[in-house]
């Protein structure tokens, strides 16, 4: 095997600066034919069937080859190049049928379930049960149970999907990479925050554009245009052209539409729920996750929007009037809304999130961060000692931290905080390494948690909005949930085994802490004169916390119901009419729930990457379901205000140490005492109805 490659999967930090791409291929292919003998091996095995003869070896035939497998795809996200792409493409087809091969090997399965037949098994550990059941439920959705055509067929479906989404993804790219809007003259930026205006000015002189300053469709741009740009016709070509990305009516044209994309996917993952015994793929996406039936969650999310939709409809009333009296707008449009929400916020707050983004600064908020996690968990987080970083890092930007428990280092965080034109748009974390127990060690975790906020300039330190904070402190709480378990057995470590509807409970529970006074104390530095955030301008920012979050609310619940619906009721055989199909569904819930409504152009579900190239099919209702538990998890903080380090270590026995190694139900109420309440979501959105 290459040495650069061997030399990543062996050390104890992952080196990501020695993967080259042209480098990869041959060792991918070495560790793929490795596996499939030691699956061959074990399959044929006389040995009884035992943990120790069975899942370990399992285990160890395929995780090296996943953790390589995930660094092309990570690296591919985050250092975007044609030679990443190429790699990516060649061999996506193959993991996959990989990956297919496993799940529907019958001998494996056998010994699998033969496992908890044997006696001398009776006494397996929780987690080690719990692993055990979700690889047989794994094996029956990974087509086990089929008879050979029909696994055949499942197979070739499966490497179709995986190419489609990343079709998806590349199309999504490309497209908002191939967007400028050039600004002739000084006065376009008008109302813009000194550093973005900067920033495109740079833009521009940077890559030798014949224009003032220049703008891409990134969001550290697109967010503050839309947000504060008193040029309304800017505000407008910027809504625009994000709005069309990656469809029929791109920028660029046709060549990254999505539609077909989107319509195939939705095809094929119909016809894999309908082969194993499943009406639709919304009910094959839930059979491994909390809730019970597609009916389920929808009811619930209908029952939010209806206790929202009061709130929502106060929220843009009071808008459209302010708009008209104050702004001259006698008809606002979707490029005007978030323009007008801040100058409404300013009106009744007295305040800007310009004005509280110079407070924090990145560095001090991750300083902030850090005290946090010692204070609630007792690890602290320390900056790599290594004098050379670029073994181990992808981009000079990244920083390289270890995770320390009393004198112990038990894992590593990457952090990738700033935007690129190689780098995927959005905020994730993604699972390096799980942890595990092997003969001699314990294999540490490493977790990568990737953000696109505004880099720093020359002469400027990065400083974002209180909405990046409390990204950051969202993807932070996965990786803590990924670093801080002590689960032994990889398949229910950290994350893994987890969830999906349960997997946001960390992340939104970790957000709630951003707005306390003397966490935001410890956080920020203003910019300029180095004073951390003054009280009264906190005071405005909570008095200011729910604005306009029934318009929020609702607007989370449009996206959760229209990917549940898409996978529940849209079962076309006709691309065309599928595509279609999709859009009507769209229409449908929003008439249903939203109080906005954008313009006809708008194609939302083509740039909708979280269900078409991510993990969210049929899943994205999970961010509110988790919030239910993450907000009552919270509260039991705001129960014991001067005892914050006890709950936290409560907070970390019961759920981040348990990893995936118990249902996530049992692992709240071993937290909380009891079964968990809508209530405290309620409150801290402001939703609940007054006397």
């Amino acid at each position: 095997m290459t040495s650069s490659v061997e030399q990543f999967l062996s050390s104890d930090i992952p080196q990501y600066g020695l993967l080259k791409p042209e480098e990869v291929q041959e060792p991918l292919e070495n560790l793929l034919g490795e596996a499939e003998e030691q699956l061959r091996k074990i399959a044929s095995s006389r040995e009884a069937a035992q943990w120790e003869t069975v899942i370990e070896p399992l285990t160890n035939a395929t995780e090296r080859l996943g953790r390589l497998w995930s660094a092309i795809h990570h690296l591919g996200a985050v250092m975007d190049s044609p030679e990443w792409r190429e790699l990516t493409n060649n061999n996506l087809e193959k993991i996959s049928r990989f990956w297919s091969r496993l799940a529907q090997d019958k001998g494996l399965f056998e010994k699998t379930r033969s496992i908890s037949l044997n006696t001398a098994n009776a006494k397996l550990s929780e987690s080690r049960e719990r692993a055990l059941n979700n690889s047989l439920r794994d094996f029956r959705l990974g087509g086990v149970e089929l008879d050979s055509d029909a696994q055949k067929a499942f197979t070739e479906r499966s490497a179709r999907l995986a190419t489609l989404s990343q079709q998806f993804s590349e199309n999504l790219l490309d497209s908002t990479n191939s967007t400028k809007i050039l600004i002739g003259h000084e006065g376009r930026l008008a109302g813009l925050p000194e550093a973005v205006a900067q920033a495109a000015r740079e833009k521009a002189r940077s890559e030798k554009l014949n224009a003032v300053a220049a703008f891409g469709l990134q969001q550290p741009s697109l967010i503050p245009v839309l947000q504060f740009a008193d040029d309304r016709d800017l505000r407008k070509e910027m809504y625009s052209k994000n709005a069309r990305r990656a469809s029929e009516l791109a920028e660029e044209g046709p060549e990254h539409d999505n539609s077909m994309l989107m319509a195939e996917i939705l095809q094929l993952r119909q016809e894999q729920a309908k082969a194993l015994g499943f009406s639709t793929a919304a009910e094959l996406s839930l059979a491994s996750k909390m809730a019970e039936s597609p009916e389920q969650v929808m009811a619930f999310l209908l029952d939010l929007a209806k206790k929202a939709r009061p709130f929502a409809e106060q929220d843009v009333a009071e808008l459209k009037a302010f708009a008209k009296t104050h702004l001259s707008l006698e008809a606002m449009e979707s490029w005007d809304v978030s323009y007008v929400s801040e100058k409404l916020r300013q009106k009744k707050f007295s305040f800007s999130e310009d004005e509280v983004r110079q407070y924090f600064q990145v560095q001090h908020v991750l300083a902030g961060l850090f005290e946090l996690v010692r204070e609630l968990f007792g690890v602290e987080l320390r900056e790599s000692p290594e004098p050379d970083l670029s073994t181990y890092r992808w981009h000079p930007d990244v920083q390289l931290y270890s995770v320390i428990r009393g004198a112990e280092t038990i894992g590593y965080l990457f952090l990738d905080l700033y935007t690129r034109p190689t780098k995927r748009g959005g905020a994730w974390m993604d699972d390096s390494r799980g942890r595990r127990r092997l003969v001699s060690q314990v294999q540490k975790p490493v977790a990568m948690l990737t953000c696109n906020f505004m880099p720093p300039s020359e002469h400027r330190p990065s400083t974002i909005s209180h909405d990046d904070v409390t990204t950051l402190f969202h993807e932070f709480g996965h990786g803590l949930h990924h670093l801080l378990t002590e689960v032994d057995e990889l398949e229910v470590s950290g994350i893994n085994g987890v969830e999906w509807d349960a997997v946001e409970l960390p992340s939104q529970f970790m957000e709630n802490f951003c707005w306390e006074w003397e966490k935001l104390q410890s956080m920020t530095c203003h910019v300029e004169t180095g004073e951390p955030l003054p009280e009264d301008l906190y005071k405005k920012m909570i008095r200011a916390k729910n604005f306009q979050s029934g318009l929020f609310m609702l607007r989370q619940i449009e996206f959760a119901l229209f990917d549940l619906r898409i996978h529940h009721q849209v079962i076309e055989s006709d691309l065309q009419k599928a595509a279609k199909s999709i859009m009507d569904v769209l229409h449908e819930v929003r008439s249903e729930v939203a109080v906005l409504h954008p313009p006809s152009f708008q194609r939302f579900p083509q740039s909708f990457s979280h269900i078409f190239a991510g993990g969210y099919a049929a899943g994205y209702y999970s961010y509110k379901w988790a919030e239910v538990l993450s907000a009552d998890a919270y509260a039991a903080f705001e129960e014991e205000p001067t005892n914050y380090t006890a709950v936290g270590q409560r907070f970390w026995r019961e759920i981040l140490s348990k990893g995936g190694s118990r249902p996530a139900l049992e692992s709240f109420k071993a937290f909380r005492g009891r079964e968990p309440s809508p209530e405290p979501l309620l409150r801290h959105s402001g939703l609940l109805e007054t006397a």
